[in-house]
């Protein structure tokens, strides 16, 4: 029982490695900004807001908050551990083997699964790009089996995949449905990753410039076209105008959507073995692109929800180029370059995804929980060659059987899983020295600040909102129960975390990041926690069977 809880000793000062270190400070805010402004703003945006309203801006101000945190939290293992991995390494280190497998498993769901969304994004936005151009791929050809089925039986809107599923061949008595631009562009991807970080780096560097030009350009000229009463719709259930129609839990419900355009900074940590002076840059590329990309996030949601009423965003899968089209502001030229940028846009996103969990596969295969074919370097190119080729083919199958929604949901509550354990395990970590030219977390004693921020927190909005707290245990409401339930529990373990850092003196920093993310998660539906026990049980399988057996630590 103690090996599974096992920690592994890190050396701060060990940067060997075999990878090559050509990344810069500017390089990571590069690979930072195109991982988390992409699919995020130019596809799952439109969700958020068809689920929030305008009041999803709250959320991007929340996830933000919490995101902001949590970074510190990465920049301070950062700064110790100058090892790829990324949570894996920091878990193993903090809580043990058992825990770092778990999370390594998470992360595995975040990089691979994440990608299989990102992909679906590319091809939404590829296909509406070659249309306004006059060129059409059929529609059977440019979805997923599982998607174009859906609609039909629930009797979607959405034209496209309604026609997907009416028109498509049949071949062995099965429909013909697959998404060729998503499965293109993943395999162009791979070979990029496989061929090298600088290459990719340098790729990356030109789109990111590129994209956040046009941003900027949709913003300037969005603006002008913004009718705030779009800011305060009327609700259909109330009758009454409101900031967010759809209720708090409404704002929450689109947690998925917000969070997923965050995930991407912590595959920056993944690049540390490719970093240059990895405990002093990584830390403020991380921060720095956290922070830009926060603020073009909440002007994106100004600007779509004031130029066009949130609830024409249903099934809207590329809301950028949506909000200028003849139905809306009939801004042609906007339409058509939002369109392409989209396109560059989301590739970025694609490529540090594909470079992250590689990486995370290498640094596990180091340590004898996945096989060492995993951790074979290119002889040539530096990259881990046979884990980019298996990540490919782990993205690039359930493209085929799957579906955007299902994959988004399940991405978000890994992510945000993988962000609660790095919180918390720098809060077990022990005191270091300080190093001139090193990131250090500030510790701030929490014993008194952080009860009374939580607990202040809780009579002030009782005092303002006290109808929620009388129906807070009514858990069988069909609208709000299992928000309702999650709160609950989430209260419940705040007021835990009170009594422990009144007993322990914890920091106060990573406590605030901690309770920040476990609120994210109140946001998760029922079927997000069952198929992420699922994806766990599976995962501890696995575990068991061979990293168990094969852990170096175990055997050493």
């Amino acid at each position: 029982m103690n090996q599974l809880f096992r920690r592994k000793n890190y050396s701060a000062t060990d940067t060997s490695t075999n990878l090559l270190r050509v990344l810069g400070t500017w390089d990571i805010v590069f690979f930072g900004i195109a991982a988390i402004i992409g699919a995020g703003s130019f596809s799952s945006l439109g969700e958020a807001v068809f689920r929030g309203g305008p009041g999803v801006i709250l959320l991007y101000l929340i996830c933000g908050f919490a995101c902001g945190f949590t970074a510190l939290c990465y920049a301070e293992f950062a700064s110790r551990i100058p090892t790829a991995g990324s949570a894996y390494t920091y878990a193993y280190a903090s809580f043990g083997e058992l825990m770092a497998w778990v999370i390594g498993w998470a992360l595995i769901m975040e990089y691979s699964f994440g990608n299989i969304y990102v992909a679906f994004s590319w091809s939404d936005y590829f296909t509406s790009f070659l249309e306004r151009l006059g060129m059409h791929i059929p529609d059977y050809l440019t979805c997923s089996y599982t998607e174009a089925k859906k609609a039909f039986q629930n009797g979607s809107e959405n034209k496209e995949l309604i026609n997907a599923w009416t028109s498509a061949p049949l071949l062995g008595g099965l429909k013909l449905i697959v998404d060729i631009p998503a499965l293109v562009i993943n395999g162009l991807i791979t070979w990029l990753c496989y061929r090298g970080v600088k290459e990719s780096k340098n790729f990356n560097n030109s789109l990111v410039i590129l994209k956040l030009a046009v941003i900027v350009l949709v913003i300037l000229v969005g603006f002008s076209y913004i009718n705030t009463d779009n800011w305060t719709p009327v609700s259909v259930e109330t009758g009454t105008s409101s900031f967010m129609p759809n209720g708090f839990a409404g704002v929450m419900s689109a947690v998925s959507g917000v969070f997923f355009a965050y995930i991407g900074f912590d595959a920056l940590s993944v690049l540390s073995e490719e970093t240059k002076d990895p405990q002093k840059t990584l830390p403020k590329g991380m921060i720095i692109s956290l922070a830009l990309c926060t603020v073009i996030y909440i002007c994106l949601t100004l600007v779509l929800t004031g130029m066009v009423d949130y609830r024409k965003f249903d099934g809207v899968g590329d809301p950028l180029s949506f909000i200028f089209e003849k139905t809306n502001a009939n801004v042609a030229w906007m339409e058509l370059t939002v369109s392409f940028v989209a396109i560059v846009a989301i590739t970025t996103v694609l490529l540090v995804f594909q470079m992250g969990q590689p990486r995370i596969w290498y640094a596990m295969s180091r340590d004898g929980l996945m096989p060492q074919k995993f951790q074979q370097v290119h002889p040539k190119y530096k990259t881990p060659a046979f884990a980019t080729i298996v990540t490919g083919l782990v993205v690039g199958i359930p493209i085929i059987f799957t579906d955007k929604s299902f994959i988004l949901d399940f991405t978000s509550i890994g992510t945000i899983f993988a962000f609660v354990l790095v919180c918390a395990g720098v809060l077990m970590l022990p005191p270091k020295e300080k190093i001139k030219g090193r990131f250090h977390l500030p510790y701030i004693n929490g014993k008194i600040i952080f009860p009374v921020i939580f607990i202040g927190a809780l009579v002030g909005f009782y005092y303002f909102q006290p109808e929620f707290f009388d129906t807070l245990m009514n858990w069988n409401d069909d609208k709000n129960g299992e928000f309702r339930a999650s709160i609950f529990f989430f209260i419940l373990i705040n007021l835990g975390l009170c009594v422990l850092t009144f007993i322990k003196n914890l920091s106060l920093i990573p406590l605030i990041g901690l309770s920040s993310c476990l609120y994210l998660l109140t946001g998760m539906s029922h079927e997000n926690w069952f198929y992420f026990g699922i994806w766990f049980a599976v995962g501890l399988v696995i575990y068991f069977c061979y990293g168990y057996q094969n852990s170096k630590l175990r055997n050493a």
